[in-house]
């Protein structure tokens, strides 16, 4: 395999740069010695960052080693106390959740839990066209006529001042369980438990909202065991939920460091032998045989349990990680799995109208970009400002019109802290609500503030970026294989490393001098494809989304020596093991080039 110092930049087919990793030649000398690991793991880790004495606790990530005493986060005591009192007394419990799968995550980690201590649970999800986000005044006065006195918010409220207000002036005590970015003024809840509160300080920063109910539920074990609980009934194992905290930690895309890793590690080795049986119908809708990666939650299940809350009923999601049998569950999978074919038909149609509105910007040189239109469906402007984002590298906000109304989701890149601008914007009267964190917000205003709105954002943006206007990120390489190194040992131990997320890049790798043959459209616009060596060997390989864009275009023209970015893939077909790789970028070869490639 090259090392990175004999390759230069590549500008490829697309107009990203590909980037060559340049770990420190002496580490990674060490890790492979001291570990005794092969040279290319050893190279993937130090660009990591991986110091040596750190190597066995980053492959065998363990929460005991990235779990502090959970009573450190503010307000967390309080909520436990409340809760264990719910417990000894089966108190029903009304629980909020959210419409994304953090959101149901969370709300069907507490509710499994206080289900199966004996507590009822009644669970409510805001509709995001009527409700818009976080928990609705018409939710909670649902729950207080119900005679619930209780109730738990998971993945919002820190921002709910009026309902919140509101709910106490109705004799209800609320508890917010959140991970969003908070104002210095807290709402007036009985406990407010959220590492980013502004006068708390936590290694815990990083959190989904399910990795902070995960915590809170540790403390509630302990305090249930200090009150003798466990002496009269089995202890909860904890553990065994962890498939539902991998799931919604992986869909929140959360750095994937410290304690998620160790979410996410541990999770996976639930979810392959998963209890729950709504885990195991969607898995089975997804053509998933075992739940053994974090794509399969990310990439898989996540948007299929996010459907439900974009295009359909927004409880979906919950009431399917809530379900307790296979008859109960299969059904709620199919729509899920219906609606999620739909949601892929609208994406498909806003992605296409708003490329057309983002164009003029980019010459324009905009730091931030924006699309919106009447019709466009709320349920898929965050997914659309994504994509945006994956293509051109800046913030975008995407915004549907309706009724005088604009509501819309916005995603941004380090360097622009998006969900602060949002909570600013609202405090100067521009919105009627808002709020995210710092890659995410969404907010709600009247069309007729819409310039003002704009030109608000544009101004920060533009002080963020005064240096240089952010552009398509760069592919960072790990180095350079020939397609004879493509084997399934090699894509195997790769796994040691995973998750894969943020924080953690899935190793990237060129193929050198392959020509693709056989491409074919396959799915939803992508392009399948064998890639043949120079000595005759081929690879399967898959181009995901690309059939309209560049790498399609030449993928489908074939017959062409190319160096091929992407990912290798470790394959389980008809009980034997194979290698395949995903394509992402493709570069023509340098003229003359280096032709550095592992046999």
């Amino acid at each position: 395999m090259a090392t990175a110092a004999e390759l230069a930049p590549i500008t490829s087919l697309s107009g990203r740069r590909w980037l060559w990793r340049e770990p420190d030649p002496a580490r990674v000398l060490a890790i492979a010695q001291r570990h005794g690991l092969a040279e290319i793991l050893a190279r993937v880790l130090a660009a990591r960052g991986v110091a040596t004495e750190s190597v066995p606790a980053f492959l065998r990530p363990r929460l005991r080693d990235w779990l502090p005493d959970p009573s450190h986060l503010l307000d967390l005591d309080r909520a436990v106390a409340r809760l264990a009192g719910a417990v000894r007394d089966r108190e029903p419990v009304g629980l909020i959740g959210d419409y994304d799968v953090d959101g149901a995550t969370a709300a069907a980690l507490l509710g499994r839990y206080l289900r199966r201590r004996g507590c009822p649970i009644e669970v409510l999800v805001p509709d995001r066209l009527r409700h818009g986000y976080g928990p609705h005044p018409e939710l909670l006065e649902r729950l207080a006529a119900k005679g619930i006195r209780l109730v738990v918010v998971v993945d919002a409220g820190t921002a709910a001042f009026a309902p919140l207000a509101a709910a106490r002036a109705r004799g209800l005590e609320v508890i917010v369980i959140d991970h969003h970015s908070a104002e210095a003024e807290l709402p007036p809840a009985h406990a407010v438990v959220n590492p980013n509160r502004r006068d708390q300080e936590t290694p815990l920063r990083a959190l989904a909202a399910v990795g902070v109910t995960f915590v809170l539920l540790v403390a509630l074990n302990r305090a249930l065991r200090e009150a003798g609980m466990w002496r009269r009934a089995e202890e909860p194992d904890l553990l065994a939920s962890l498939d539902l905290v991998a799931l919604g930690t992986v869909c929140d895309v959360v750095p994937l460091e410290g304690l998620n890793r160790a979410f996410v590690a541990q999770g996976l080795k639930v979810a392959a032998r998963t209890r729950l049986p709504g885990l195991r119908a969607l898995a089975e809708r997804a053509g998933i045989e075992e739940i053994s990666a974090a794509w399969h939650l990310g990439f898989a299940l996540g948007p299929r349990l996010n459907a439900g809350g974009r295009i359909g009923r927004s409880d979906l999601a919950v009431r399917l990680l809530l379900a307790e049998s296979e008859e109960e569950a299969a059904p709620l999978a199919a729509e899920l799995d219906r609606l999620n074919r739909e949601r892929q038909r609208l994406e498909r149609a806003v992605l296409e109208a708003a490329l057309r509105q983002i164009e003029p910007q980019l010459a324009e040189g905009r730091p931030l970009l924006f699309a919106r239109a009447p019709g466009w469906h709320p349920g898929v402007l965050g997914i659309v400002a994504g994509r945006l984002l994956e293509r051109f590298g800046r913030p975008v906000f995407v915004l549907g019109e309706e009724g005088g109304r604009l509501r819309g989701s916005a995603r941004s890149v380090p360097g622009f802290d998006i969900g602060e601008a949002v909570i600013l914007a609202r405090r100067e009267g521009l919105l009627e609500a808002g709020g995210g964190h710092p890659l995410a917000a969404g907010a709600t205003l009247e069309t007729g503030r819409w310039n003002a709105f704009a030109r608000f954002l544009l101004v920060r943006a533009e002080a963020g970026f005064a240096a240089e206007i952010p552009g398509p990120p760069p592919l960072r390489l790990d180095g350079m294989l020939a397609v004879t190194a493509v084997e399934p040992g090699l894509a195997k131990s790769l796994q040691r490393i995973a998750p894969y997320g943020p924080g953690n890049a899935e190793p990237r790798f060129c193929i050198a001098d392959a020509v693709p043959v056989n491409a074919r459209p396959v799915g939803e616009n992508h392009v399948s494809c064998w890639l043949a060596g120079a000595d005759g060997r081929r690879i399967r390989a898959i181009a995901f989304r690309a059939l309209d864009g560049p790498v399609g275009e030449r993928l489908l023209a074939g017959r062409t020596r190319l160096w091929i970015a992407g990912k290798l893939r470790h394959e389980i077909w008809q009980g034997r093991e194979r290698a395949s790789f995903e394509i992402e970028d493709l570069a023509l070869p340098p003229d003359p080039g280096p032709r550095h490639a592992a046999s």
